[in-house]
């Protein structure tokens, strides 16, 4: 039976039978209490946050590189040159002094500990730089590299892992931890934590950039002028299994790519938050957002919550295809919740969830299917970020696999799992609507 038939039985059931009284206040509230040992409250790990791993329930997942959706091999993945030790135990003390002696094909292991003020410029190519066996945290401490930030890289595929870049502040206001120039970069399990631009790209138009687990937390400045992670105008951006919350007045995510591969995330303001738009894309070009859980808070000083061309459009090729989203107005004013600004664009926006007062700004340009806009009883718990909806509304939920368009490949094959993790689907499995699938 398709999922058009199954949703309409379904529905006809739930709304006019006996399953729509089980589907109504208490038969909702008896789920919610009599289900709740075999769904799990999906709670207790990290911040109070209602769904957190649970890796002996799924099995092993793959790392987020073997899930995202990207045409470019992980660089610096066997690096041909020297492997050299950073440590205050080490011959090299410092990350500057690495940066001055590293070679081509160099592997950097960095001993885990706080790194004071040792702001460091990266251009030799093919780098590997990599914390070993816990965490390195690169804080500014005042000091800058060029006056850009903690770390300016300018070496093409340059692999940085497990490295927290922390208080980058600059004369100019637009202090990163990172300031990437041009090459390509992939950066895995690192986090950016308050600075004045967590990562800030140039305008090399064929540079590009790769994050997966990575952490974006409390960057920006109260002017409103910079942001989570602010992505000129290179040529593509990926972005897989990350975490983007409370920036400061700026975006959680701005990117102005030629290419914007969004997928398997969690951009959500949360309480305190300030943050402007969740996602943005100014400049239009290709965007695949699939698979993000997006959340808004009541204090942001910007209904929209997705933005697509808001500063016109520079690419001739613009295309925006949302699938599979939770996005999620947490406040009581109405938001847009994907808005796309002239005429320029085509594309697709289907099979995502609407929660809160909202609604859509498309032209017909960008075609709009098999959206819903549930009631908040439906989730397990959304007060804590637990979007994924109850077995019974699962089912009337149920969509069509969209399939492949313009290159992009739109049925999800994974969901995040809070904090920084994936979990995979077996392939041809059934599909609901929005980001999270159990």
């Amino acid at each position: 039976m398709g999922a058009t038939r199954r949703r309409a039985l379904l529905r006809f059931a739930a709304y006019g039978g006996v399953a729509g009284a089980a589907y109504g206040w208490f038969g909702v509230k008896w789920a919610r209490t009599s289900l709740s040992g075999r769904i799990g409250a999906a709670g207790g790990a990290g911040s109070g946050d209602g769904q957190s791993t649970d890796s002996a329930r799924r099995g092993p997942a793959p790392s987020a590189s073997q899930l995202a959706t990207d045409d470019v091999s992980a660089p610096g993945a066997t690096p041909a040159g020297r492997v050299l030790r950073v440590g205050p135990e080490h011959e090299i003390t410092s990350l500057a002094r690495a940066a001055a002696v590293a070679r081509d094909g160099d592997t950097i292991l960095i001993t885990p500990g706080d790194y004071r003020g040792d702001v460091a410029v990266w251009e030799q190519p093919r780098l590997t730089l990599r914390a070993e066996g816990g965490a390195v945290r690169v804080i500014a401490d005042g000091k800058s590299a060029e006056g850009k930030g903690n770390w300016v890289v300018r070496g093409d595929a340059v692999l940085i892992e497990g490295v927290e870049f922390i208080g980058s502040r600059v004369p100019h206001r637009n202090g990163a931890g990172i300031r990437f120039e041009r090459g390509r970069l992939t950066l895995r399990r690192c986090r950016f934590l308050d600075n004045e631009m967590g990562l800030l790209t140039s305008n090399d138009a064929e540079a590009r950039l790769i994050v997966e687990s990575c952490a974006f937390i409390g960057n920006g400045r109260d002017d409103g002028h910079n942001h989570n992670l602010y992505v000129g105008t290179i040529d593509r951006l990926s972005v897989t299994a990350s975490y983007f919350a409370r920036a400061r007045i700026g975006h959680l995510l701005k990117s102005r790519a030629r290419e914007s591969v969004i997928t398997y995330n969690r951009l959500s303001d949360e309480p305190g938050g300030r943050a402007s738009y969740e996602l943005e894309f100014p400049n239009g070009g290709r965007v695949l957002a699939m698979g993000n859980l997006i959340a808004q808070e009541a204090s942001t000083e910007n209904p929209a919550i997705v933005s697509y061309a808001a500063e016109g459009y520079r690419w001739p090729d613009n295309k925006l295809f949302a699938v599979h989203n939770t996005v999620a107005n947490r406040g009581e004013g109405p938001s847009v919740f994907v808005k796309v600004h002239g005429s320029a664009a085509s594309g697709l926006v289907a099979n995502n969830l609407w929660c809160g007062p909202g609604n859509l700004e498309l032209p017909p340009s960008v075609r709009e299917r098999d959206n819903a806009h549930p009631w908040p009883f439906e989730f397990r718990d959304a007060d804590r970020f637990d979007y994924r909806l109850l077995p019974i509304a699962a089912m009337l939920r149920s969509v069509d696999a969209l399939g492949e368009e313009a290159g992009f490949g739109l049925v999800p094959r994974a969901q995040y799992v809070h904090p920084l993790a994936l979990q995979p689907f077996t392939a041809g499995r059934s599909l609901v609507a929005g980001a999270l699938q159990s």
